[in-house]
Formats: structure tokens, sequence, C-alpha cells
């Protein structure tokens, strides 16, 4: 499985209206990104109900603004056309951390 790449805001509409998505902002330049790459793919499997699209920061920074997301990495959970949850902070994240907060999400 591999993380989609959100294109468009047109997109991000219909992804949100649409599907169980899990939007991850980030960007090139985020060190505490990069410290997630490598066990992304993991997570994605663990979590098949939900279809994952990496958001840049930098291109979709409008976009932020408006989802009130301000440190990255960042991960917003939209279910039936509504944000279910969210873990928007600066601090650096860990596998746990994210398998737990999309765990407590699933169950939305």
């Amino acid at each position: 499985m591999k993380m989609k790449n959100l294109e468009s805001m047109e997109q991000f509409q219909q992804v949100t209206k649409e599907e169980d998505a899990v939007l991850m902002f980030s960007a090139g330049w985020c060190p505490d990104c990069r410290v997630i790459e490598p066990v992304l793919p993991e997570i994605e499997s663990a979590f098949p109900q939900f279809t994952f699209y990496y958001v840049d920061r930098d291109e979709f920074i409008d976009l932020c603004r408006e989802l009130d997301v301000f440190g990255i990495p960042s991960f917003l959970v939209y279910k039936n056309g509504q944000e279910v949850d969210r873990f928007v902070s600066k601090d650096r994240k860990t596998k746990e951390e994210i398998e737990q907060f999309l765990s407590n999400a699933a169950t939305k």
C-alpha cells in the first residue's frame, strides 16, 4: 500500500466527502516527518479501512491555515464527510502514538 499524494483542493473536497481517509500533513524539509517515514507502510497496512494521503504543507499552506494545522507531521481523519479526529502538534510522533491515535479514530 502506498500513500497517495493530495494533488488539488478539488481532490481534498472529494476525498473528505467520499472516503474514510487519513491526511498526513508533512513537508520535505521536516526532520520529524522523515523519522516516521520508514514505518508509514506498516501503519497503512494495519489500518486498511482508511485511504492515506500525503499533504505537502508547503503546497497547501492555505488549507493548513483553514484547518488549523500549524505543526507537522500531523494527521487528520475523515469519515462520512466529517473530520472525526486529529493528531496535530509540533512534537515528534512515534509509530506507537500514531497507531494508538488511528485505533481511537477508527472507532469514532
